[in-house]
């Protein structure tokens, strides 16, 4: 009686699969998708004729072949056909990016949402509002696409089959149905909508970004990101490790110190009091900054007295080496990552957070040098959040193509005699 059921599973995967061959090795003819998938030409034939229906293959034109036969037709993916929308929720604003199916950026945008604290539905009509303005563009520029999905990335936890935001602790909320909120703003929005942990997705665009660029990581990688919070996140065999909780990885509320500031979590000492961005502005006396022009303002003034050589900027980023130090060990010491990835102003201002960091290791280094994690900065900086969301639609739309519907026909005429 499952019969049906497990074909079409089948089917999907080995649609997905001679659709990741070719995003990986295309154009290429479907003799070599066969042998690099290792299914039989006769089912690869079917498969590639319903990706074209689909519109997510196209041909590509041909080339001789190595002997005599018939010249080899290329196949191709076609990138256009779909886009997703990734949006990401920071502390002042919400940004919206727009991308086809190989993440070529369609359109950007950006809102402060000024939302009040602890009210959801405040900050889900700003979204709401820059997404349906995102739409209009991608429809304008691209109308034949198929808009896959839209995801959104905020701070905090998100649990359970209805992807709950658990604790939105800078916002003010928690176990809150954003994706619901966000819904209801969007009732002509035709395609699902998700809402991810926005360090998780930047850990993915992190991992990836760095092995496109030749790092070999290992099968445990731990990441720490600040920008407008401090999170985290865990990967293992390169795929996001969220926890019983969805709390894996969730850096910034790790205590490093028994008598430390208190923070909004509920607790003292936690990282976040320490490297998170109001803790860094304060201590490199630009409070005036943030409460005149807002604490994204004052991180770009930070930014320029670090590279002017201000005092007080200096000491202020290697007293957060130290705390970040501390946390990395705490870090290694329970998970045995082989390597955790600094994201955000946390890789920007690398050179002036490493000797704090650096003093902190110094000790567990000489003890057990090669048990140490590596450390490596990201190269993303403010995009990995956007791109880490699109990474994830991206694999899920290469798992299972059937998602994108066919599409229309052309009617064909017969010409009356």
């Amino acid at each position: 009686m499952n019969a049906p059921a497990d074909s079409a599973d089948v089917r999907r995967r080995n649609l997905g699969l001679v659709l990741r061959y070719l995003d990986a090795h295309g154009p290429c003819a479907r003799t070599e998708v066969a042998v690099g998938t290792g299914l039989v030409h006769a089912t690869v034939t079917a498969l590639v004729a319903e990706l074209i229906d689909r519109g997510l293959v196209a041909e590509a034109g041909s080339v001789p072949s190595a002997g005599r036969g018939r010249p080899r037709r290329l196949l191709r993916l076609v990138p256009e056909r779909v886009v997703v929308l990734a949006a990401q929720v920071s502390l002042e604003s919400v940004h919206v990016m727009a991308a086809d199916f190989q993440g070529h950026v369609l359109h950007r945008e950006s809102a402060p949402h000024h939302a009040p604290y602890g009210d959801p539905r405040a900050l889900a009509a700003v979204i709401g509002c820059v997404v349906r303005s995102a739409e209009a563009a991608v429809r304008d520029a691209t109308p034949h696409a198929h808009l896959a999905q839209l995801t959104v990335a905020m701070a905090g936890p998100v649990v359970g089959p209805a992807h709950l935001v658990a604790a939105a602790i800078d916002f003010g909320w928690h176990n809150t149905d954003l994706r619901a909120l966000v819904a209801v703003e969007l009732p002509l929005l035709d395609c699902p909508v998700d809402v991810v942990n926005d360090a998780n997705m930047a850990a993915l665009a992190e991992y990836h970004a760095l092995a496109a660029d030749g790092v070999e990581h290992p099968d445990t990688v731990a990441f720490i990101k600040a920008d407008t919070g401090v999170g985290g996140g865990l990967l293992v065999n390169g795929r996001v490790h969220s926890g019983s909780h969805g709390m894996a990885g969730e850096i910034g509320h790790l205590p490093i110190a028994l008598d430390g500031p208190d923070c909004r979590c509920g607790t003292r000492g936690c990282l976040a009091t320490y490297i998170g961005p109001e803790p860094l502005i304060h201590a490199a006396g630009l409070d005036a900054v943030a409460e005149s022009e807002g604490g994204e303002a004052a991180l770009a003034e930070l930014d320029r007295r670090l590279r002017a050589g201000d005092p007080d900027a200096v000491d202020a980023l290697e007293a957060a080496g130290h705390a970040l130090g501390a946390a990395v060990l705490g870090v290694s010491g329970v998970t045995d990552a082989g390597e955790i990835i600094l994201g955000g102003y946390l890789a920007t201002w690398a050179s002036w957070l490493r000797a704090g960091l650096d003093a902190r290791l110094a000790g567990r280094r000489a003890l057990a040098p090669d048990m140490q994690p590596a450390i490596t900065f990201g190269v993303l900086g403010g995009e990995a959040t956007l791109r880490g969301a699109f990474q994830t639609c991206r694999d899920a739309l290469l798992d299972d193509p059937t998602s994108v519907p066919a599409l229309p026909r052309t009617p064909v005429t017969v010409p009356s005699r």
